[in-house]
């Protein structure tokens, strides 16, 4: 056999493997990180509403996977509720996705806990995927326009000046 003739033989194996590889196992998800915008989800609230992430452009957002069995999850939740409190009538939206399978604790969780902001059931976790989060707590920070702005992962004290005025920052003008 001819070098060229090889040549084009090892040039088809190659494109062979490629094409065997590409099919056979999934591209890998690019990194979601700041500066590119959200991925989108509708998922339904308690009361099976659906809640769309792109229904709230315009607000800040603050996305907060969690589970009623993650005890950082449970620690924080008191500081998100006056978080929530603390921005009520501005352009802020914070939605807890709970990605509890099955979703019966999550009620009771929320009322016992005396929550406020919605919550949102994920519990075949697809929107956690596209999040890429698997470690509970984990929080993203979405402005008005949609895009991800910042990835928290664990517990934080959201009502803390800190974060208020972070998120303040990114609020729309004029409000």
């Amino acid at each position: 056999m001819s070098s060229r003739a090889g040549g084009i033989v090892l040039a088809l194996a190659m494109v062979a493997g490629a094409v065997w590889l590409f099919t056979r196992e999934p591209l890998p998800v690019a990194p979601i990180e700041a500066g590119l915008p959200a991925p989108g989800f509708s998922l339904p609230d308690l009361s099976g509403e659906p809640v769309s992430l792109e229904g709230l452009r315009g607000q800040v957002v603050l996305v907060n996977f969690w589970a009623t069995w993650c005890k950082p999850c449970e620690d924080e939740m008191p500081a998100m509720e006056r978080l929530y409190q603390a921005l009520e009538g501005a352009p802020f939206e914070m939605l807890a996705v709970s990605v509890d399978d099955p979703s019966d604790p999550v009620a009771p969780f929320r009322d016992r806990m005396g929550l406020t902001f919605p919550i949102l059931l994920d519990p075949e976790k697809q929107a956690a995927r596209d999040y890429q989060s698997f470690k509970y707590p984990e929080t993203y920070l979405i402005d008005a326009e949609g895009v991800l702005v910042a990835r928290y992962v664990g517990p934080r004290e959201w009502d803390s000046p800190e974060y208020e005025a972070r998120i303040r920052r990114l609020l729309p003008a004029g409000r």
